[in-house]
């Protein structure tokens, strides 16, 4: 049964696999897509900690994140708490060759706690790909445009 708030993923993973829970969460979540009254339900309460710097700063940025992707009533009050916030950036994934584009791409949900992600950090097969995907880059201009960007200057 997969857990139906992430203070379900914080009692599971206290004994194992944190991700592997917030994963089956977030199946979850998004199984109730367009039920915005039971998936703030969700994310509502204090999950509490795990006692681990990364995992605690990621969950904060999931329940921001989902609160604002998904434009939940609100975001919880418990995502900013203060050992959320971790001292050293945290890439996802940490290859050093991504990282400045993380640094570009990263969700606002994500920053504060200096976790650099890629644009949306979350999806999984069930994800409700109907309401759209955050793609990078961006397109880049094309034509007389992009050729007045490269012109030396005169």
């Amino acid at each position: 049964m997969r857990p139906a708030s992430l203070c379900e993923v914080v009692e599971r993973a206290r004994g194992g696999d944190w991700d592997h829970h917030l994963q089956n969460f977030l199946d979850a979540f998004y199984a109730l897509d367009g039920d915005i009254t039971a998936q703030g339900a969700m994310i509502a309460e204090d999950p509490g900690f795990l006692g681990d710097a990364r995992p605690d700063a990621f969950l904060g940025g999931v329940g921001e994140h989902l609160a604002r992707r998904w434009r939940l009533r609100f975001i919880p009050a418990w995502v900013r708490h203060e050992a959320r916030y971790l001292d050293t950036a945290m890439f996802v994934p940490d290859e050093r060759n991504l990282r400045t584009y993380l640094l570009c791409v990263s969700p606002v949900s994500f920053r504060p706690w200096l976790i650099f992600t890629g644009p949306d950090p979350l999806q999984r097969a069930r994800f409700p790909y109907h309401r759209g995907v955050v793609r990078m880059p961006l397109t880049f201009p094309q034509g007389p445009a992009a050729a007045a960007l490269f012109e030396p200057e005169r």
